[in-house]
Order: C-alpha cells, then structure tokens, then sequence
C-alpha cells in the first residue's frame, strides 16, 4: 500500500539528516508543500530552529512574473521562512534520496488575500467578511486559483500534486486564538454561516430563483433561536431544510454545488495542460457536497471523473472512503488520510490496524499527516506500523 508523507520545505531545507530520515520511514512519497497558508509549525528535529512561522499565505517557489505581471489578485513569494526556490532545494534534496516527490497546494485559503482584497472573501448573511475565504464565484478569483494551481502544481522535479481546499471554505477555520466555539451551531449552523452573500453569489441565487435579500433575512431568522441557545441547529442536510426551509436549501446547494464543480474542472484542466504525460492530479475532499473547508465538499462520482484521485481525512471517521470506493473506477487514487502525530490527535500507534481498515473500506493508499511536526517517538510508530504492511 503506497504511503505518503506530508512535508513542509523548511522541514528539509537546511537539515541535511532530514531527507534519508524521511526514505527510512519506509515511505515511497513525499507531498511537499508549494503553495501554502499562514501558519506555525514546530520543526522538532531540525538542526537550526524549533519553531516556523509562516507569516501569510505565500508561494514556496518564485512565481512566473510573465504569468502575473500586473494582476491583481497575484501570488506572494514567503519571506525567511521559505525564501527563494524553497521548494525546488527540499524536492531535490528528497528526490536524491529516492523518494517520488508531489505538490501540496492551498488554494481558497489565504488570509493575506483577504486583507489585501477585501471584496474577494465569503460574506455571510449578517455582512461579516471571512477574510481567510476568497468566494470561489467571483471571475478574478477564479482565474487566480486556475492559475495559481496549475503553477504551483507543476514544479521541477514533482511528478504528481494534491490540491487542497479547491471548493468553498466557510466559517470553520482554525484562526489565530479562535473564539467561535462558544454556540454550537452543528452543521446545518455551519452550513447557514458559510453562505455567501458577494455580488456574485447574490447573482447566483438569483440564477436559481430566490430573492437574495429575502434569503439573507431566512439565514438570520433561522439562526436567531441557535444564537439564544433555544434550538439545536440540526444535522446534516436535512438539518438544513429544517432551519431554511427545503426549496431555499435546495436552491443554495444546486448554485454552490455547480460554482465548486466547475472551478475544480477548469482548475485540474489547467493543470493537465501544464504537466508532463502522467502527471497525478488530486483533491482533498470530503464526499458530502455542502461541506466546506480544506477537504473539498464534492460529489464522489463527479470529482473521480475530472482528477485521478482523492485524498480523504480518515483519522476521525475513515467510512468517507466508502462513497469514493462505490464510485472509483479501475486505477482511481483514493488515498486515506492519517494524522500521525500524537500532539494533534493522532495515533501512530494504531496506524498498521487503522490502514488496515481503511484498505477493507476501499483505500488504496496512504497519506500520512505530518512528517515533519511529528516527535522521533511518532515517527517510529510509523516506520514499524509501514513495515508491516
């Protein structure tokens, strides 16, 4: 069972231990970040520091200045956390040790563009911007993503990429000293507070009949008895009727649903038309259409007609392989998702059984999440539990 692990440049870059530690692990993969969010990441082994922090999201690689000169969105080159072509040094460096090196690229995430581009973020129905969220239905920002994933998808040295978060992102979003806990709004909650209200959007519901303010004001009736604590918000899609009514839920899904699709075709096009002859091409998702996030909500049949495969989060409830396995043909990548680091939930010590399981459910590989921010501890838990397999 081919398992890859997750890494970040600065992982490799500059630990010249980092790159034969990570074939040991018995791993024939490595997906390897080019385009990535703001974040802070331990580096528990690296020789010069402990602690990454990623400022804003940024390309890890220098942009094609003929690809986006004079555009407005554009990509930013990261600062000393990954300068210069710090993807391109780390993929070397791990294609030298043997190890088939992948893009991992974030895409509808990125908090600098929202703070740069306000207009461009998800606007909920009460007007607040969710800066870390760009509205996947506006034409720009479309043509950004299209872009910026064929780009940071097709490196020197990759033979293959997973794109990340190409679909609707919402309000869950693990910010900074995040304070957004306090209702539980369940996912029907969730869903209502991740609809967009930008002109597009507006646009869109209007394209399937509703009124947009006339929704807007449904979304904050609906949500008011959640506010004061009076009504759960339900679950799952009939959840959403329950709170909205089943003709405007209908009518939010069938616009969202085709936005999401159609940018994922057009996006993995771009991408087809860049790469080599057997490039791989992935998405995180999550098969259930309304979900938002860095696992796509998709419809299973309809994303492993347009990619070669997904890669599923599968450390809380590995069944969300089982909609993409009715549906996988011969040769479909689906790719089980493990955290293997303790300190984030994760549970190396189990990851022999656990990819067991997965594979009986339909996985066909492993994906293993985070090589370079789990302990030496972590690590030989995976290295024992790859062994066996």
């Amino acid at each position: 069972m081919k398992a890859s692990a997750f890494v970040y440049p600065w992982d490799v870059n500059g630990d010249p231990g980092a790159p034969a530690r990570l074939a040991e692990l018995g791993t024939a993969q490595v997906t390897l970040a080019s385009a990535y969010h703001s974040t802070r990441a331990l580096t528990p082994r690296h020789p010069r520091h402990r602690v990454v922090t990623a400022e804003y999201a940024a390309v890890l690689y220098p942009a094609e200045e003929s690809r986006w000169s004079g555009r407005a969105p554009r990509p930013h080159p990261a600062g000393d956390w990954a300068p210069g072509d710090a993807f391109g040094e780390a993929a070397a460096a791990l294609t030298d040790a043997g190890l088939e090196v992948h893009t991992w690229v974030v895409l509808a995430h990125n908090s600098r563009l929202g703070a740069e581009h306000p207009d461009t973020s998800v606007v909920n129905a009460y007007g607040d911007r969710y800066p870390w969220a760009p509205c996947i239905a506006q034409p720009d920002t479309r043509a950004y993503l299209t872009d910026l994933a064929a780009e940071a998808a097709v490196r020197p040295e990759a033979r293959g990429t997973e794109l990340e978060s190409l679909g609707w992102y919402g309000l869950a979003h693990l910010h900074a000293h995040d304070k957004t806990a306090g209702v539980p709004l369940g996912d029907a909650g969730h869903y209502l507070m991740s609809l967009c209200f930008c002109p597009a959007c507006r646009d869109g519901y209007g394209a399937e009949g509703l009124d947009a303010d006339e929704l807007a004001a449904a979304v904050r009736d609906a949500l008011d008895p959640v506010w004061r604590g009076e009504r759960p918000s339900g679950g799952g899609w009939t959840g959403v009727g329950r709170l909205l009514g089943d003709t405007r839920a209908n009518a939010t899904r069938a616009w969202r649903d085709r936005t999401a699709r159609t940018l994922q075709e057009e996006a993995v096009a771009a991408v087809r038309r860049a790469a080599p002859e057997g490039f791989q091409v992935l998405l995180h998702a999550d098969p259930v259409s309304y979900h938002c996030g860095a696992n796509a909500g998709v419809d299973p049949a309809h994303i492993l007609s347009v990619a070669d495969g997904v890669v599923v989060p599968c450390t809380s409830d590995p069944g969300l392989i089982t909609p993409f396995a009715r549906e996988g043909g011969e040769g479909a990548v689906l790719a089980a998702n493990f955290t293997v680091v303790s300190g984030m939930g994760g549970s190396p010590g189990t990851l022999a059984a656990d990819a067991d399981g997965a594979r009986r459910l339909g996985a066909t590989e492993l994906r293993l999440y985070h090589a370079g921010l789990a302990s030496d501890a972590d690590l030989a838990a995976v290295r024992s539990a790859l062994a066996g397999l």
